[in-house]
């Protein structure tokens, strides 16, 4: 298991810098976002469902799932992780053990947020909500599991596409008075209402950012997002976006040409791909083992 230098999210927090959090799904994307130097990433739920399973972000991947690929992520690269909770997986009890699986599992904040099931998308129509009160009791139940503080509770609430703006702001207000370290307003359809935002809690609470492409929030880059008074923000399914057009591209000149030589020149060779993945570093380390060196001679 890497050894995880990075600065813990809260230290990191207390930057003026705005931190950028690239989605990532597993082990690989987690050491790319690390080799391009991002000390944090953002474990998608969404993300995991796109690429393990081929299926939409629609509730259908389990709290086991996610714990597995924290600790998978964690054996190998070295990022600070804020984790997608969902729901917490059913009701405050369920959300004690998923907050303890995932600190366990080596997440460094885990997101909660107020959806009832079937549970979607935030930029997905259609969606429903638990009481207030009930998401209140999660994140009091979430804030009491965590072993440490430094284990971050990311509240979020989807409650502009259901209950208007101002009812969502609202919720936002009570699940912060619950002990929330980091506030989320889902999908914010206007600059307007990322202002509102802003003014509404800015300065009182960490607030985190989601750029989905072609979602309902307008898109913005980092820096415009820290002068409007933004501490975080997540592009959950950039990569995934990314890489489903390049998969489609080969996978039709393969078919086509019946080889990979016309796509050559936007792929990594062998050698490379090894560089990347630091075969020749594991090979030494297991060379410090082999069993010729520890052999009995009768010398």
């Amino acid at each position: 298991m890497p050894m995880n230098d990075c600065p813990q999210i809260g230290e990191q927090l207390r930057s003026k810098n705005i931190l950028v959090l690239p989605g990532v799904y597993d082990s690989l994307s987690a050491l790319m976002a690390e080799q391009a130097g991002f000390q944090t990433a953002y474990l998608s739920g969404a993300a995991i469902a796109y690429t393990r399973f081929g299926r939409p972000d629609i509730g259908l991947i389990g709290m086991t799932e996610v714990a597995e690929t924290i600790a998978v992520i964690n054996e190998r690269a070295a990022v600070r992780l804020v984790v997608d909770g969902d729901t917490g997986f059913g009701n405050a009890l369920n959300v004690m053990r998923t907050v303890r699986r995932f600190e366990a599992a080596g997440a460094a904040a885990i997101q909660l947020e107020d959806q009832s099931q079937p549970k979607r998308c935030g930029h997905l129509s259609g969606k429903t909500l638990v009481p207030a009160g009930e998401m209140v009791g999660k994140i009091k139940a979430a804030v009491d599991a965590r072993h440490s503080e430094q284990m971050l509770i990311v509240a979020r609430t989807d409650g502009i596409a259901v209950e208007g703006f101002e009812a969502a702001l609202d919720r936002a207000d009570r699940y912060a008075e619950a002990g929330a370290d980091i506030l989320f307003v889902e999908a914010p359809q206007s600059t307007e209402q990322m202002v509102e935002i802003v003014k509404r809690f800015g300065g009182r609470i960490p607030l985190l950012a989601n750029m989905v492409e072609g979602g309902k929030t307008p898109q913005k880059d980092a820096q415009s997002l820290e002068d409007l008074g933004f501490s975080l923000v997540i592009f959950p399914g950039g990569l995934v976006r990314a890489f489903v057009p390049m998969a489609e591209n080969y996978m039709s000149s393969l078919k086509k040409h019946g080889s990979t030589q016309p796509f050559q020149n936007q792929m990594h060779d062998f050698e490379n791909l090894n560089k990347r993945l630091g075969t020749n570093e594991m090979l030494q380390l297991g060379a410090q083992y082999d069993a010729r060196k520890f052999e009995v001679t009768n010398d």
